[in-house]
């Protein structure tokens, strides 16, 4: 059963806006997290430019890995959709796993296959979690059953 998103645009243009939208997450996130971070550890006097430096210095770095990483998900994504022929969960739970193959393949093969088996659990839970939400949300036991509407009297005549 096929329950992904059909509307999107074609593969290439899906990667460089996963890519984008990643990106801009982790530099938003990044920004709000170092801002803080670099605000307790300043002075008292200069906890404003101290939380300004720490987010310049350290957000787009953390914008940057998550945009690999959501480039990275999304081509792998689309490769496996078109080798499959099909959208579905499995398409992402391999893609997690390829990517967390990916990304830890510089410290070896161990910690290659560590991350990509730790990826895919990840995703795994996260497409599961996600069936199970769509199946409670639009299930017909979930709704409230309404009673029947009782009949209109009959018009009376004049």
């Amino acid at each position: 059963m096929s329950h992904g998103d059909h509307t999107r645009d074609p593969c290439p243009w899906v990667i460089l806006n996963d890519f984008g939208g990643a990106f801009a997450m982790g530099l938003t996130g990044g920004a709000i997290w170092h801002g803080v971070k670099g605000a307790k550890s300043s002075p008292k006097g200069t906890r404003w430019r101290g939380s300004m430096a720490a987010a310049r210095a350290r957000a787009p770095v953390v914008g940057g890995n998550f945009g690999i990483w959501g480039g990275l998900f999304s081509t792998y994504d689309c490769s496996i959709k078109s080798y499959r022929g099909k959208e579905d969960a499995w398409n992402a739970i391999g893609a997690g796993f390829m990517v967390g193959g990916t990304l830890a393949i510089r410290q070896g093969w161990k910690s290659a296959l560590g991350g990509a088996i730790t990826c895919g659990i990840l995703l795994g839970v996260i497409e599961g979690a996600g069936a199970l939400m769509q199946r409670m949300m639009f299930s017909d036991m979930s709704r409230p059953q309404m009673p029947p509407m009782p009949e209109a009297p009959a018009a009376i005549a004049a």
